[in-house]
């Protein structure tokens, strides 16, 4: 089961990491926006500019792969990336709503969605329970802004969260 659940949260890693990757990588190059640029009657775009199509193609297309590698199969990769993404839309929405810009930080809203949906809807397939997914959600929340401020040092990520 613990093992099970280290696999999953390497997946979730990969599928929230590929997005900001892939930005580093292409810049504004074939980036076009999930929300078409809608902005809602708050004066909000409904998602904002950095949640792109690309970002989800590449999140989508690389915890397939990771998944594939690390024998979960392709199908699971592809379910875990699809949830991790909704998830970190939903929390686009929610920000964007509360009147946040893009990429502004609003703890646990930023990571409790992403990493949340994929591991209750995924329970079944690596074996976890109720006290597994919260430890991995929490896992999950930690690696992420400690891996944040690594990426931002480097210069990968624009901003330290």
């Amino acid at each position: 089961m613990f093992h099970d659940g280290i696999f999953l949260l390497l997946l979730l890693m990969v599928a929230n990491g590929a997005p900001i990757l892939v930005q580093r990588l292409m810049g504004r190059q074939c980036n076009w926006p999930v929300d078409f640029g809608i902005t809602m009657g708050d004066g909000y775009r409904l998602l904002g500019e950095s949640k792109t199509w690309r970002g989800i193609f590449c999140a989508v297309i690389s915890t397939a792969i990771a998944s594939l590698i690390l024998g979960q199969g392709v199908v699971s990769g592809i379910i875990i990336a699809i949830l991790a993404m909704l998830g970190d839309l939903c929390s686009s929405f929610a920000k964007r709503r509360l009147g946040k810009p893009p990429s502004s930080m609003l703890p646990l809203v930023d990571q409790m969605p992403e990493s949340l949906l994929p591991s209750l809807v995924m329970m079944k397939t690596f074996q976890l329970n109720l006290t597994m997914v919260g430890l991995l959600v929490i896992v999950f929340i930690i690696l992420e802004l400690l891996l944040s401020r690594v990426l931002y040092k480097l210069g990968i990520r624009t901003e330290p969260y």
